[in-house]
């Protein structure tokens, strides 16, 4: 299993491209020779991105300013990358924000718009373009999960469920498509330093020792060399990242819920 070669017919459609691991996985796959439509709210950001990649790799990358948590959004990106023509080989399904706070304190629109970023959109997209995908026998998706998917996390419950459900979601789709040429990956980062830090402002990472933080550069090469290899799940950043998080999958509910509750303390007092 690999990633499908590129052609001039075909493109990769990477969200949450404006920044971090999006655009490192938007520079990946241009590396590769994949055209891109690049997808997120920032237009100005998106146009730079696809004029540095278009100058860099001679491959068509174009700009499509979307908001992802907006169905009727959703549906004129799906219009327009239609007009535009190319087959959908890849689509990376990235964007996303967290919210970190008690859950009753927090804003109900928030809170809905983060689980239609983060689940819905998710859904909407591959439902859009695994069909195609599966028909022409090629194709790959990777989804951006998290390790925060792992367990649940009092402070930041919806993000870590919404993550969860993308982490079982893929899993789920692997086995599904285990007879076909089509892929699912699963991404599972741990801390990564991005403007995500900024906008979401988790506390709990100022606990977290630096030598488990992650570049975004290298999330988005193993995330793309795991999809090549069709791996089900990866969670990026070597052996120790590795041995940090992976074994939260594993830990009885009560004993995972302990150690978030005091990793969290800082957001549940929020």
């Amino acid at each position: 299993m690999a990633l499908p070669a590129p052609s001039p017919d075909s493109a990769a459609l990477v969200t949450g491209a404006s920044s971090g691991i999006g655009s490192e996985l938007a520079r990946g796959l241009a590396r590769r020779g994949h055209g891109l439509l690049l997808v997120a709210r920032r237009e100005d950001r998106l146009r730079e991105l696809a004029d540095e990649l278009s100058e860099h790799h001679g491959i068509r990358a174009e700009p499509l300013a979307a908001d992802l948590s907006d169905p009727a959004a959703r549906d004129g990106l799906a219009a327009e990358v239609e007009r535009r023509g190319p087959a959908i080989d890849v689509l990376v399904n990235n964007a996303g924000f967290g919210i970190y706070e008690p859950f009753a304190k927090s804003d109900r629109e928030r809170e809905v718009q983060q689980v239609r970023t983060l689940v819905e959109a998710v859904i909407d997209l591959s439902s859009r373009y695994l069909p195609g995908m599966v028909e022409r026998d090629r194709g790959a998706i990777i989804n951006v999960s998290s390790t925060a998917g792992f367990q649940p996390l009092p402070g930041n419950g919806t993000y870590a469920a919404s993550k969860a459900f993308v982490l079982f979601h893929s899993e789920a789709l692997t086995e599904e498509l285990r007879d076909t040429n089509v892929t699912v990956t699963a991404i599972c980062p741990g801390p990564v330093e991005t403007e995500f830090l900024e906008t979401s402002q988790p506390l709990f990472a100022e606990k977290v020792p630096k030598a488990l933080w992650v570049e975004p550069e290298r999330v988005a090469e193993e995330a793309l060399d795991a999809a090549d290899r069709g791996k089900r799940t990866i969670v990026p950043g070597g052996r120790a990242v590795r041995a940090a998080f992976a074994p939260n999958r594993l830990a009885p509910a009560p004993l995972a819920l302990a150690v978030a509750r005091r990793l969290f303390a800082g957001e549940l007092e929020r």
